[in-house]
């Protein structure tokens, strides 16, 4: 399905400029933006990709990874193709770059009431967007959104970051969460490998968190392109400037896609990532991408007791009632 674009300008002989993504693209008459799935024609912007989706899963809500939102519940997972980034390590590459490399649009065609009903029938008490990169597809989950709050499903983004101010204030009254990828602290990093920008995703997580919506960072540690002492404590530094109640998970890379010849993440790189992360002052630094490590846990910041014991994506025990400390009472931050 297609259908006219939000967040756009018409300009001279019939261009138009997308204002949805931090590449503001200036697209001429029958030519995409650098997306692959949004089209010019005649002077009005289309997506191409509204609910014609490419994944539509139901999983852990500790995938995504969020874990301060819900433990143990599930989210109902939906992407379309296509994405703004040309990530050379990206793990889903085969969907998020097929409209670029290929100008293909495939999948099924499902409209947003059709992805409510499926949520509420499976019990999920998420809709995430995820996958791929949900601003390129910012049509189809506006409107999901929407129809998802009246029904008491929350809204969560899983997401690069790289959207305008504009998009993020008209999803912020039905965004929840988001889980922003803070790829690198370098610009070179963003140029060289994703074909991108670092300020506009720094911008992204000050404008949502004034706007009150729930920021959960993951960093994909990639042996000698981001790993480096100095670069992870900026990092850490940036995440503490938001708030210490902001979670960082620092997740283990697997050679993929472009960046085969690449080594996997030692945990021992992991554990010194996330020591980092504490020593700087955040509460919660979690490691990913490790099934059975510790640093999947949740501990409490208070008394250091035992909160929730993780192992992947399964919750093997919660010491929480509500959201406090079973031992102590401190209040444990997020969506519960």
């Amino acid at each position: 399905m297609i259908r006219e674009a939000l967040l756009y300008e018409k300009q001279d002989n019939k261009s138009v400029r997308c204002n949805l993504c931090a590449h503001r693209c200036r697209i001429k008459p029958d030519r995409r933006g650098i997306c692959g799935v949004r089209e010019n024609r005649d002077g009005v912007l289309y997506s191409l990709v509204y609910g014609t989706l490419v994944a539509e899963n139901i999983d852990p809500i500790e995938k995504k990874p969020f874990f301060h939102i819900m433990p143990g519940s599930l989210s109902y997972s939906i992407a379309t193709a296509g994405c703004n980034f040309a990530c050379a390590f990206c793990q889903n590459h085969e969907i998020s770059q097929m409209p670029r490399a290929m100008r293909m649009i495939v999948g099924d065609e499902v409209a947003p009431e059709s992805i409510i009903r499926q949520a509420k029938k499976s019990g999920c008490k998420t809709i995430a967007y995820t996958y791929t990169e949900p601003t390129v597809y910012f049509e189809l989950a506006y409107d999901t959104a929407k129809i998802a709050r009246e029904h008491d499903i929350k809204n969560v983004f899983v997401t690069n970051g790289f959207m305008t101010p504009e998009m993020i204030e008209m999803a912020a009254p039905y965004l929840s969460a988001a889980n922003v990828d803070l790829k690198s602290f370098r610009n070179e990093f963003y140029k060289n490998q994703c074909g991108a920008k670092l300020a506009p995703v720094l911008d992204s997580f000050k404008k949502m968190k004034a706007l009150g919506i729930w920021i959960e960072i993951t960093t994909l540690l990639i042996p000698t392109l981001n790993d480096s002492e100095e670069e992870l404590k900026d990092i850490a530094e940036f995440i503490v400037s938001l708030g210490t109640e902001t979670p960082w998970h620092i997740s283990r890379f697997h050679p993929l896609f472009k960046k085969r010849d690449l080594p996997v993440t030692p945990v021992s790189s992991l554990h010194k990532a996330v020591e980092i992360g504490k020593q700087a002052g955040l509460k919660y630094v979690y490691s990913g991408n490790v099934p059975g490590d510790k640093g999947e846990n949740t501990y409490c910041f208070n008394c250091h007791k035992l909160l929730i014991e993780r192992y992947g994506f399964k919750i093997l025990k919660i010491n929480l009632s509500g959201n406090q400390c079973i031992n102590c009472g401190a209040v444990l931050e997020g969506i519960f």
